[in-house]
């Protein structure tokens, strides 16, 4: 009780507390260390992650997620706080269960603490991993998190004893003592006594969680979309090709220190979650671009590896809500395996090479439809389309094979029709199909290319859908729920244009 009064008299002086309550929860906090999802990284990097988890955004109102985290965990100390967290229900029935209004699709996060109880009763109820089973479950996790945080238990800070660390709540460890000594010689006790013993565990440990700090703040990559998106424009733009091949490098070296950094950071290969394939995806396709346009002296390559980069970009950039970019420990069978990182980095690339041939032949197919393609400008994209399609085929078969070595590396068996396994296979079945039907011209032009922009829904099907819809397998491990309306939308749009170009097509080439 006397420290909490004592905490009160300080704070009650300060002009800062008086205009908006943020007490001593400044931006500067987000450098210092935090314990937390098996690893140590800055506060500012926890922060962002559980305030997106949380309520699907990265601040609230006009306060960071550093501030909104710092606030909530005062709360502890009996310090009052404005921050009202909502968790979102999209659920139906989850709704329902909650009696919110018509419309409504939040619950403050404050309530839903109340209902740890209840939700553990339903989860318990339903064997199967149901939709709504999923519902609670993430709803669940959400209340026992907000508790953590607001009971202070969250913010796990770094207290040396000599040489040992001890990683202890942070309400715990600003004692009342050393607020009043540092009082003595600050007029901001509190942020003295935090950022002093993080000087020293700093000098006695590590300072690796600044380098991740750093790398949060340079945002790479919204900076590569904003240069890749600059490249395409040079492209189209300007005759000059120089400005679009700089900036296509430019992309590459960008690219190349997002990947640098999340390797430094996480201690692995970037090929874990989806997040990681997604980026290396696009980096590896526009890498690959460059070096067959450099060989072959076409821009064509570059215009295809601009574009997909593009859109892995915005995915890695908007769509947050399906691809994480958290840095997590590995589940066991991950860890230290030279087969994994082969496999999946041929079957990654292989992916980028097919979609170098899926967006050219979408191009084509909408070029077609409006009017603005000869039968001699279809020849020649179809046979650039064909080179990518017979580099990426190689790498997914190497990819396959390379599969079932790490299969048998990790769980003693080559192939076991697991559904990643099967989709893979259809996949490669399909891709050789084509290569086969065009390379014996049993399959013509006014085929081939909508056969290729088609068969591009099978990559995404092994990709995404074997994790996103079917969310079974072996393979299942290390990647994000959530995505299912993108792929349908995917699936729907690629039909629509396959659809609406096939049409002309006929009258064009019949």
């Amino acid at each position: 009780m006397k420290f909490l009064i004592l905490l009160t008299a300080l704070l009650t002086f300060s002009a800062e507390a008086k205009i908006d309550q943020t007490y001593f929860c400044q931006d500067k906090l987000g450098a210092i260390p935090i314990r937390q999802g098996g690893r140590v990284k800055p506060l500012y990097v926890h922060a962002r992650e559980l305030m997106k988890y949380l309520t699907g955004k990265r601040s609230y109102e006009n306060l960071s997620a550093v501030q909104t985290y710092c606030l909530l965990s005062l709360q502890a100390m009996g310090l009052e706080s404005p921050i009202k967290l909502e968790a979102r229900v999209d659920h139906v029935d989850a709704q329902k269960f909650f009696n919110l209004p018509e419309g409504k699709k939040t619950i403050p996060l404050a309530s839903l603490t109340g209902e740890i109880s209840r939700l553990q009763r339903e989860v318990r109820k339903s064997k199967d991993q149901d939709s709504l089973k999923k519902a609670f479950q993430t709803l669940l996790n959400q209340a026992a998190i907000y508790q953590e945080i607001t009971t202070g238990n969250n913010w796990l800070f770094p207290a040396l004893t000599g040489d040992r660390v001890d990683w202890i709540p942070i309400t715990a460890f600003l004692s009342e003592g050393k607020i009043r000594e540092a009082k003595k010689v600050s007029s901001t006790p509190f942020l003295k006594v935090i950022f002093d013993e993080v000087k020293r565990f700093e000098d006695q440990k590590t300072t690796e969680h600044l380098l991740e700090y750093r790398f949060m703040k340079m945002r790479l990559p919204i900076v590569s979309m904003v240069v890749t998106l600059l490249a395409l424009a040079a492209l189209t733009l300007f005759k000059k090709f120089k400005w679009a091949l700089g900036l296509s490098f430019l992309t590459i070296i960008l690219q190349l220190a997002l990947i640098t950094f999340r390797v430094l950071i996480s201690g692995r290969a970037p090929i874990t979650n989806m997040y990681e394939t997604v980026l290396f995806s696009g980096f590896g396709a526009l890498f690959l671009s460059l070096v067959v346009g450099h060989f072959k002296k076409e821009k064509v390559y570059v215009y295809m590896g601009l574009m997909y980069n593009a859109c892995t970009l915005m995915m890695m950039n908007f769509a947050t809500g399906m691809l994480s970019d958290n840095i997590s420990p590995l589940v066991p069978v991950l860890r230290d395996n030279f087969w994994l990182s082969t496999h999946v980095t041929t079957i990654i690339l292989s992916y980028g090479a097919l979609a170098l041939s899926w967006i050219l032949a979408n191009t084509v197919l909408i070029k077609r439809k409006l009017g603005g393609l000869t039968q001699s400008d279809e020849v020649y994209y179809a046979d650039h389309i064909y080179t990518t399609l017979k580099w990426g085929t190689i790498m997914l078969g190497a990819g396959i094979i390379l599969g079932g070595v790490w299969a048998d590396y990790s769980w003693g068996r080559f192939w076991g029709w697991d559904p990643k396994e099967t989709w893979s296979l259809i996949a490669f079945v399909i891709y050789m199909a084509i290569l086969h039907g065009r390379y014996t011209s049993w399959i013509p032009n006014k085929r081939f290319i909508p056969l290729v922009a088609g068969a591009f829904m099978s990559i995404m099907m092994a990709w995404f859908g074997v994790n996103y819809i079917l969310a079974s397998g072996l393979h299942s491990y290390g990647f994000s729920e959530g995505g299912a309306v993108f792929l349908g939308s995917f699936f729907l749009v690629q039909t629509v244009i396959i659809v609406l170009t096939s049409k002309k097509s006929e009258t064009v080439m019949g």
